[in-house]
């Protein structure tokens, strides 16, 4: 069966954008500070060109705040060095601004005279504010897109799950219809009387098998009463009325477990514990539940080596199961096996997560 790789899928959403990130974060810094420098006016040349060079030297700290600081301080949790280096980061770059900026000015515009907009206690004000607003952005983007990824990896584990799910029901169903398909098989070989009798008791237990079952959870009234149509039916090739004893012991009929659990069990014990004609050890079945407990005990004689059973299907149905198990109560589920010489047991028990 193969899976979804998720490790890759994992790969390609486990990135941020950093063009529209920057794109929308210095086009909104930009017209913020044009409106500043304008004076809420309609701006003028020498306003375009002064907002453009004093967030060219803001841009400086800001980025070595988002992509040298914040990875290798504030994300490993060193708090007070990253206070500290985002301090020095703010004054040396405050300062040189204000020692630098009207002279850079000068230069890259001679045509234009500049006045200072900003006093030098302002540009540390402006960087102050600026740096602080811009890693309380960085951080609410850091934190949209961790959920966002965190969202994806959740759906894409579901979506795996689901079709690992679908994929061993697909399984079950093929192989249980095999299985009964030979006992109809030999009904009809033996011109027996039972034969028709047979055939409508396996389309009733196909019925629940193929679409009564094929949902989330399943209540456990309708796994017993799957049982209780299928060992009649097994009964036929078994010959003897007695080939199982059934033992219900449930409080509530309404308990929910996932489906197609308690059947490929039953199917094993008929396979590998009884012989035609031959049971002297019946099919032993315990359903016991309580509160939020279910447990489900069967035991059958340890007939293998009688039935010298060279069969690569065998042990589908009970290999299914484990897979179901584990992807559907990881944690919350018991299964056993105990074998010996004369005796085959499994035991299992589920715990209801609601």
């Amino acid at each position: 069966m193969q899976s979804l790789n998720i490790n890759s899928l994992i790969k390609k959403t486990k990135y941020h954008r950093p063009l529209i990130f920057n794109g929308v974060l210095w086009s909104l810094a930009y017209v913020i500070l044009l409106f500043i420098f304008a004076k809420g006016k309609s701006p003028i040349t020498v306003d375009y060109a002064y907002t453009v060079t004093f967030l060219s030297a803001l841009a400086i700290p800001v980025v070595i705040n988002f992509y040298v600081l914040i990875p290798k301080f504030l994300k490993q949790e060193k708090y007070l060095i990253y206070f500290a280096a985002f301090i020095i980061n703010l004054l040396v770059f405050a300062l040189l601004s204000s020692w630098l900026l009207q002279p850079i000015l000068d230069t890259l515009f001679p045509d234009y005279f500049f006045v200072s907009y900003l006093s030098k206690p302002n540009i540390l004000l402006v960087f102050s504010i600026f740096l602080v607003a811009t890693t309380l952005f960085k951080l609410a983007e850091d934190w949209f897109y961790f959920n966002t990824n965190e969202n994806k990896i959740l759906r894409l584990k579901n979506l795996q799950i689901e079709t690992q799910l679908s994929a061993l029901r697909a399984q079950i169903n093929p192989h249980f219809l095999f299985n009964s398909l030979n006992v109809i098989y030999a009904l009809a070989l033996d011109k027996k009387e039972g034969t028709t009798k047979a055939i409508v008791q396996l389309s009733d237990i196909l019925r629940y098998v193929i679409y009564d079952s094929d949902t989330e959870r399943v209540t456990l009234k309708n796994e017993i009463e799957l049982l209780k149509n299928y060992i009649p039916f097994q009964n036929h090739r078994v010959e003897t009325p007695n080939a199982t004893n059934l033992e219900v012991d449930v409080k509530d009929l309404q308990f929910k477990i996932y489906p197609m659990l308690l059947l490929p069990l039953l199917e094993n014990s008929y396979k590998h514990g009884i012989i035609a004609g031959e049971t002297k050890t019946p099919i032993h079945i315990k359903l016991f539940q309580n509160e939020n407990q279910f447990k489900f005990t069967i035991t059958n004689a340890n007939l293998n080596t009688k039935n010298n059973l060279d069969d690569k299907h065998s042990g589908v149905g009970i290999e299914n199961l484990r897979n179901n198990l584990n992807l559907v109560y990881p944690s919350k589920h018991q299964f056993t096996v105990e074998e010996t010489k004369d005796i085959f047991k499994v035991k299992l028990i589920i715990t209801n997560e609601n």
